[in-house]
C-alpha cells in the first residue's frame, strides 16, 4: 500500500490522506477510518488515480456528499475517493445542462429553475451529488434520473473514461450498470424543458415545504434507510409497526418520518444496524412485508 500511496503522491493527483476519518465526509456522522481517501483535483487526475489503483490491483470505494451510505465503525480497508472541486463545473447550453459529478443536486435544482428549465424539481431535497444520483438512479415525487439524464460521463476502473447514453446505463429502481460495472461519474448530461420560473419556483417551494413538514431535514440522517416496497411505502409500514421513537443507543426511528434513523449523538454504525435489523423484523412479523435497505452499507465487518 505504501508504494501505491508514493506513486498517487508522484503523479500529483490531488490530496491523498490516511487513515481519514470518514464519519466526518458522511450525513449520518458515523463511521471509521478510511486506510488512504483521495480527493483529485479534476478528471485526468481522477483517470490517473483510477490507473495506479488498477495497475497495483487495488480497489476503490467512492463518495459523494455521503449522505445514503452508512460506513462501519472499523472503518474502510484500501482505498476511497472522493470527487474535488474540479469535478463540480455547470454548463448550460439551451435546454441542456452539464454537471460534474461532484455537483450537489440541491443547489443545482435551484441553478436550473432560476434558468427557466424544468425537469429536476423531483431531486430539490436530495442530499447528494450529481455522480452519486446516476449511480442509484435517484428520485422523488414520482420521478428520477432515468427521465432527464442524455448521457453520462464515466472513468471506469481502468482508468479508462466512456461516455454512456441513457439507454446503455440500465437504470431500474434506484440501480444502474455503475453497479456492475465499476466506474465513477465525472459529468451527466441532463435533457430539461422551457418552463415558466414561476411554476418552476412554485412547485420546488411546495416540495420544500413538505420535506420541512415531513423529514427531519436538520438532523443527522442518510435520508430514506430503506426502499419502499411495491405497492406501499416503507414509512408507512415502519409507523404502523409502532416503531417510531424507538431507539438503540444514538440511533432513533425518526418520530417525524419513520424511514429516517437520526443520529442523536454519538451512534455508531452498529447501533444503526441493530436498529435497522430490529425494523425488518417488525414489519415481517406484522406485516409480511420484507424491507430492502436503500443506504449502502460499507466498509470493514
Amino acid at each position: 500500500m505504501l508504494q501505491v500511496i508514493q506513486d498517487l503522491q508522484a503523479a500529483q493527483v490531488g490530496e491523498v490522506m490516511q487513515n481519514e476519518p470518514l464519519a466526518d465526509y458522511t450525513t449520518w456522522k458515523i463511521g471509521g477510518p478510511a486506510d488512504v481517501l483521495v480527493v483529485p483535483n479534476g478528471k485526468e487526475e481522477l483517470a490517473e488515480t483510477m490507473r495506479i489503483l488498477h495497475r497495483h490491483g487495488e480497489s476503490f470505494m467512492t463518495i459523494g456528499r455521503g449522505s445514503n451510505m452508512l460506513v462501519s465503525d472499523k472503518g474502510v480497508r484500501g482505498f476511497v475517493i472522493k470527487l474535488g472541486k474540479g469535478l463540480d463545473q455547470i454548463r448550460f447550453d439551451d435546454q441542456v445542462v452539464t454537471a460534474g459529478g461532484a455537483v450537489s443536486l440541491i443547489p443545482l435544482c435551484v441553478k436550473v429553475g432560476r434558468e427557466g428549465l424544468t425537469g429536476l424539481e423531483f431531486a430539490g431535497g436530495i442530499p447528494g451529488t450529481v455522480g452519486g444520483a446516476v449511480y442509484m438512479n435517484a428520485g422523488a415525487h414520482g420521478s428520477d434520473m432515468s427521465r432527464i439524464l442524455k448521457e453520462a460521463e464515466i472513468v471506469l476502473e481502468t482508468g479508462e473514461t466512456i461516455r454512456l447514453r441513457n439507454d446503455e446505463m440500465e437504470f431500474g429502481y434506484r440501480h444502474s450498470l455503475l453497479h456492475r460495472r465499476p466506474g465513477i461519474v465525472t459529468e451527466a448530461v441532463l435533457e430539461l424543458k422551457h418552463g415558466d420560473r414561476k411554476e418552476i419556483s412554485a412547485a420546488m417551494a411546495s416540495n420544500k415545504a413538505r420535506r420541512i413538514h415531513t423529514q427531519p431535514l436538520t438532523l443527522a440522517t442518510a435520508g430514506s434507510t430503506f426502499r419502499n416496497p411495491e405497492g406501499t411505502f416503507a414509512a408507512k409500514l415502519i409507523e404502523e409497526a409502532g416503531l417510531k421513537g424507538y431507539r438503540v443507543g444514538g440511533a432513533e426511528v425518526s418520530p417525524q418520518h419513520a424511514n429516517f434513523i437520526i443520529n442523536t449523538g454519538g451512534a455508531t454504525a452498529n447501533d444503526v444496524l441493530q436498529l435497522m435489523d430490529h425494523i425488518r423484523s417488525t414489519v415481517l412479523g406484522k406485516f409480511g412485508v420484507t424491507l430492502v435497505p436503500e443506504v449502502w452499507i460499507a466498509g470493514e465487518k
